[in-house]
């Protein structure tokens, strides 16, 4: 290990967010004005590193780089899940990253993480083996190869968990200096004890494992990993590659730190750190570039350590801070107690305990081998397996449509189950934040399923065992309160589901005459309606995976087109009548996230119905703009034509051919009513969505293009051209045709 070479890894995850009976990310609103803080931190971190800004002296793009190619990165399942879904883009660009950083270094730069982010030591033997399961099949599938190493949530480690890796064909995971406890031979041999100061972190080491099998581990640099996290080290890439040169020395020199460092935590992060990555590339008399697994192949473990366990990178007492009031958080409230973190871990733990002995009793009644099924199970959620290989291969044959309910709400139970135990829970100060919110919810449905597949009512036991959980906050009082006031009001019944189909589809304008039918879709359910009447009709409610959809009959008051605005209409009932019995529901019942998402419907709709009447009148009110007069200062009426300022610059950006001093009066009142910064950011990403649909087309308007450009910046737009800018550099449009519009943007 004479050479220097440098590993920079970034954990990139984001804990289960979705409603478990929707299958949908539901609005949060601390992270408005974004939809989610998924779309969030992606937008700020996980795209920008995908498409990092390169620049030269006179701060000019000269490339975009794709960081991911460059850097030891892994992320979580639950993450990709929904990036597939909602930013197909950054994830192709991952997996492009990792494939590209193969054929370079023959090892790929992606690694695999556990699935829910549990802390493995705290978890079952069964749940230890399906989340390392379920994330080896869900990486295989999107990254097409197998997983050399593994993140582990939290770094948190133990012999137990070590033993599930290595007999999954995991070949090396990353921990915190403070993890190894003595370093010995590789064979038998006294051992010496260490600590992070004297441990030699720029080898890899050997953990053998009571089975007989073994584990290679790589351990961070943590200072330089703090620093980068914690101490400003992002604020100029020069200094963070001058620290990172004088630091490396013969091995590897690793960083590991959270994804989200890079552009949510430091904004323009990625940019410092594209910097260090292209001086690393390009050798600039510093350590070369390379990734765990390939520096393993090169330079097996010479040498074994024994680990302190359980221990973890963020608790300094092991894996407490997941268990106790070990006096671990986020410091957000120095005089909180975290004493709800042991009754907490007990009743989700009891919930889990609890389903785990329903799944394997009734499921002998549906599958070949219960517990194979359950950790193949993962080939399911990750694509690998269609629902109906999966079928053939584990369900007992013959089985009737009744039972394929059950074998699939079986696993669902276990997948909510599984996610109720994510970290996040306890990673904070509070039992009334999301995280733990999210686990009680995804727990509630875990016991719902097990009801509805024959098993015991488990759920006053656990509301029993939340109350010896105290919150900091006194409206909740303990567990019980916040299950009571902030979990329970997000269950799903028939009638709750109907409201919500039937006043999204009123939002989005979609209702159906009598004798049509209307659908609305959730990742994990779908409603159709079917009017027979204005106010009365059928319903049909069809769960994933699951054969027989749920029939029910509604009746409803809707709103007239022009609701009265005396009235609430979200206080109007919906009363349905299914095979358990008749319930009405009203909507205004629904918790705040889920009817900020009819909320947020609603204003779609209503945005684009303005926008397009708005539009269209302007077109033609734009061109009875008249001539600026003598001391005329503004126009006549300006307090109505304010009201239009969007569409008479949408006019303006677009190519409204008028000279003269009517032009000179136009943009005069531009200028003056520039519009609410929300209305502007708005009109911004309209022109930028136009930009993009004008320089994807096969022959490209340059001229239009760049009169859009430079009509923009005479508004004083907020400019954010980063969509386009990506296309211009994908496409190679910045070259050519495309070369003085791609200045125009910025590039070199």
């Amino acid at each position: 290990m004479d050479d220097n070479f440098l590993c920079i890894h970034g954990h990139f995850y984001q804990p289960p967010r979705e409603d478990p009976w929707l299958g949908t990310i539901l609005p949060e609103g601390s992270a408005a004005p974004w939809l989610n803080w998924n779309q969030r931190i992606t937008r700020e971190s996980y795209a920008p590193l995908a498409r990092a800004r390169r620049l030269d002296g006179s701060s000019r793009i000269t490339e975009v780089m794709n960081c991911y190619e460059w850097m030891s990165f892994n992320a979580g399942p639950t993450l990709l899940h929904w990036m597939a879904q909602t930013d197909p883009d950054t994830l192709r660009l991952m997996v492009e990253a990792d494939r590209a950083s193969a054929k370079r270094l023959g090892h790929g730069n992606a690694m695999a993480q556990v699935y829910h982010h549990q802390i493995l030591p705290l978890a079952s033997q069964l749940d230890k083996e399906l989340e390392v399961a379920w994330a080896v099949d869900d990486f295989t599938a999107r990254f097409g190869r197998a997983p050399e190493g593994m993140w582990l949530a939290e770094a948190a480690v133990d012999t137990a968990s070590l033993e599930v890796l290595a007999r999954a064909g995991i070949a090396f995971t990353v921990l915190a200096p403070r993890q190894a406890r003595a370093v010995g031979p590789l064979e038998d041999g006294a051992l010496t004890p260490v600590d992070q100061g004297s441990l030699d972190i720029r080898r890899p080491y050997l953990v053998r494992l009571p089975s007989g099998r073994h584990i290679s581990v790589f351990f961070y640099d943590g200072p330089l990993s703090q620093a980068v996290a914690f101490e400003r080290l992002l604020a100029d890439g020069g200094d963070f590659w001058r620290r990172l040169a004088g630091a490396s020395g013969p091995g590897l020199t690793a960083l590991a730190t959270d994804g989200e460092t890079y552009g949510h935590h430091f904004t323009f992060g990625e940019m410092a750190l594209a910097y260090v990555l292209d001086q690393a590339r390009e050798g600039r008399g510093g350590p070369r570039l390379t990734n765990f697994a390939a520096f393993l192949a090169d330079n097996p473990p010479t040498r074994r350590v024994e680990l302190h366990e359980p221990s973890s990178w963020s608790c300094a007492h092991g894996v407490e801070r997941w268990r106790s009031d070990c006096g671990c958080t986020d410091g957000g409230h120095p005089g909180w107690r975290q004493t709800w973190r042991g009754p907490l871990r007990k009743a989700l733990q009891d919930a889990k305990d609890a389903a785990d002995q329903h799944f394997f009793q009734r499921g002998a009644l549906c599958f070949k081998d219960p517990r194979e099924a359950l950790t193949r199970y993962g080939r399911v959620l990750s694509g690998l397996a269609t629902p109906e290989a999966f079928a053939r291969d584990h369900f007992l044959e013959r089985l009737p449509a009744p039972e394929q309910d059950a074998a699939w709400k079986l696993l669902a139970m276990q997948q909510w189950g599984l996610a109720s135990l994510a970290s996040c829970a306890w990673f904070f100060d509070e039992i009334s934040r999301i995280e733990p919110v999210n686990a009680m919810t995804y727990a509630l449905r875990a016991l719902e399923l097990m009801r509805r597949t024959g098993g015991p009512d488990m759920e006053a036991p656990f509301a029993e065992a939340l109350r010896q959980a105290p919150s900091n906050l006194p409206e909740y009082g303990d567990g019980a309160g916040v299950l009571r006031a902030c979990a329970l009001p997000r269950r799903e019944t028939p009638a709750s589901l109907t409201a919500q189909a039937l006043w999204t589809l009123w939002a989005e304008d979609r209702l159906p005459a009598p004798g049509a039918s209307a659908r609305v879709a959730w990742p994990g359910v779908a409603v159709t309606v079917t009017p027979s009447a204005p106010g009365a009709g059928k319903v049909s409610i069809a769960w994933n995976l699951e054969p027989a959809p749920d029939e029910a009959s509604y009746r409803w008051t809707p709103p007239p087109s022009d609701p009265d605005p005396a009235r609430d209409p979200l206080s109007l009932p919906v009363t349905v009548t299914h095979p358990g019995g008749e319930e009405s529901f009203v909507p205004r019942a629904l918790p705040v996230n889920k009817r900020q998402a009819l909320a947020d419907a609603f204003a779609r709709r209503a945005a684009q119905r303005a926008w397009d009447a708005g539009k269209a009148a302007m077109a033609v009110g734009a061109n009875l703009v008249t001539e600026l007069q003598e001391a005329q200062t503004t126009m006549t009426l300006a307090q109505l034509w304010a009201g239009q300022w969007t569409h008479l610059a949408w006019a303006w950006l677009n190519g409204l051919e008028i000279e003269g001093k009517r032009l000179e009066l136009l943009k005069l009142f531009l200028g003056q009513c520039s519009g609410d910064p929300r209305e502007r950011e708005a009109l911004m990403e309209r022109v930028c969505a136009h930009a993009l649909a004008l320089a994807a087309s096969d022959a490209p308007d340059w001229t239009a293009l760049s009169l859009l450009v430079e009509r923009a910046r005479s508004l004083g737009l907020p400019e954010d051209w980063w969509s386009v800018q990506n296309l211009l550099w994908d496409l190679g449009l910045h070259h050519g045709a495309g070369r003085d519009f791609a200045r125009q943007l910025g590039f070199a």
